[in-house]
């Protein structure tokens, strides 16, 4: 009797002790991971230079990662990239609990104008990178409409809030089109394109028209928040494609990422984070990064919030 109960004491400090280490610690542990990756057509101004990759900001979330946020500009400024990506998610539950078939398009609750206040002090944080003269992109994601789930009703209003929010701090926000990325040659040279699609969940993510907007056989890398997005792309069309929005899975199993609470709990597959096989037309590449915010629970194991340095090559 006394080994049961003294075998249940041990399982009950080791499973606090997990939950607070996926609260407290394992979120604030950020993993730069550095990439290598062939461009076709990369203009030689743009050779072995860095593009970083950041999703998932989810601000509004309790136990937020703001701190978090300062932390990576910060590190990013010093190490001086070429450009910075975010795959969006900037926000996280901006109407509260109020249900969602009662919200209007002039609607505008206390709890929006408060997430958005939090969002422009989170965004406050990048200024290192401004103050280093580094670019900043970014796509939205389902959050940022006020979508949990694909059916969920989308809030346009809301999505347009926050894209005035970025744009007022200089972050060139993309939604289905391309453009000529900053050249870090102070201009000269060939133009490297970035094509950004809308949200997935909010059906704004449109392939074809993103890419009509691009000569022939340019040189592009192509970003997006959901992973489903990818599939839209023809082939040979996104050498390079980055995407968040599963936030490694959030909470797995060690040494995999098919096993993993999100996984679990989707209707389809989730492309939980690195790079993804065997999915996509030919001539294409995923990445997946991790993010820095959490769903539902403020809580990360195995699944370390994730910065992407992607080194570019011929």
């Amino acid at each position: 009797m006394k080994f049961i109960k003294y075998s249940l004491l041990i399982l009950a400090v080791f499973l606090v002790s997990l939950i607070l280490w996926g609260m407290f610690v394992a979120p604030y542990q950020v993993d730069y991971q550095e990439e290598r990756v062939k461009i076709p057509n990369l203009p030689p101004a743009w050779q072995n230079r860095q593009v970083a990759l950041i999703a998932d900001f989810q601000v509004g979330m309790w136990l937020s990662n703001k701190d978090t946020v300062k932390d990576i500009a910060e590190h990013l400024a010093q190490k001086k990239p070429s450009a910075v990506l975010i795959a969006g998610d900037f926000i996280y539950h901006p109407i509260g609990d109020e249900p969602k078939e009662e919200i209007r398009e002039e609607y505008e609750p206390e709890d929006v104008k408060e997430v958005l206040s939090e969002l422009r002090h989170a965004l406050s944080l990048l200024s290192p990178l401004a103050e280093a003269d580094v670019p900043v992109y970014a796509v939205l994601g389902n959050h940022d409409y006020a979508m949990e789930e694909p059916d969920d009703v989308k809030l346009e209003w809301l999505a347009h809030q926050v894209q005035s929010t970025l744009e007022e701090v200089g972050i060139n926000v993309l939604n289905n089109e391309s453009l000529v990325m900053e050249s870090p040659a102070n201009g000269e040279g060939a133009p490297l394109y970035l094509v950004g699609v809308g949200s997935h969940y909010a059906d704004n993510d449109d392939a074809q028209r993103a890419l009509a907007q691009l000569p022939d056989n340019a040189a592009r890398l192509v970003l997006m928040h959901n992973p489903d997005s990818f599939a839209s792309f023809p082939a040979g069309t996104a050498p390079l494609a980055m995407a968040g929005h599963t936030h490694g899975g959030q909470i797995r199993l060690p040494w995999t990422s098919e096993w993993s609470w999100m996984a679990l709990l989707a209707e389809n597959d989730v492309h939980a984070d690195g790079w993804v096989e065997n999915y996509g037309n030919p001539g294409n590449r995923l990445y997946v990064n991790r993010g820095i915010g959490f769903s539902v629970i403020p809580v990360r194991l195995n699944a370390d919030p994730e910065v992407t340095l992607f080194t570019l090559s011929r």
